[in-house]
């Protein structure tokens, strides 16, 4: 093995959480389509793709500035979640990324980097069957830093907390903001689409 292989071979794994391990993606949208319409808020699909990574508050904000309209931000995205909440028995593991997780148990160091908070990382770990791989230590939720995708820190703070560098780091992600955030965070970026895609709701 040369010198140039070893700097660059993946020492750390990090993971998205909705439409990287599970696909909950779907279910979101429902459960955005049933809040923000009680509100006048409009939200297609595709937008809603485009926005995958940012926590539900940043999101509620940025659709009801573009709307012109005034609202409690935090409630609304509390009513969202709630809505999710209701149906997250209905989440499925996206197998082929959760088989990358479980055949690296106990090789490299893994962490979850999700835009959601840690309580509904955890949920949705406990669901699909990987709450036992990770912890308080290793789980990264919109509560951890002040920016979010696609701004790095929440990769940065992943590949902190399991002790491998950033450029050792190997990123799962399914949306363009996550994939920005592992390419400014200097980490390799596995695009999950390439081997998954959601079913559309519309």
């Amino acid at each position: 093995m040369t010198d140039e292989t070893k700097a660059t071979e993946i020492q750390g794994l990090i993971f998205d959480c909705d439409g990287t391990l599970a696909d909950t993606m779907p279910l979101h949208f429902h459960a955005w389509r049933s809040t923000l319409d009680r509100y006048g808020i409009e939200l297609n699909e595709d937008r809603f793709y485009s926005l995958g990574g940012q926590p539900t508050v940043k999101i509620v904000q940025l659709l009801a500035g573009e709307q012109g309209l005034d609202l409690d931000a935090e409630a609304v995205a509390n009513e969202k979640e709630e809505a999710f909440l209701v149906r997250l028995s209905e989440v499925k593991p996206i197998a082929p990324i959760v088989d990358i997780v479980r055949a690296n148990v106990g090789k490299l160091p893994m962490a979850v980097a999700s835009g959601s908070h840690r309580a509904v990382v955890f949920d949705v770990l406990k669901i699909i069957g990987l709450d036992d791989l990770f912890d308080e230590n290793t789980v990264v939720g919109a509560e951890d830093t002040a920016l979010h995708k696609p701004n790095p820190d929440v990769f940065l703070e992943a590949a902190r907390r399991i002790g491998v560098a950033p450029e050792k780091c190997r990123v799962y992600e399914d949306a363009e903001l996550g994939i920005e955030a592992a390419r400014r965070a200097n980490m390799q970026c596995f695009d999950v689409r390439d081997v998954f895609t959601p079913a559309r709701v519309t």
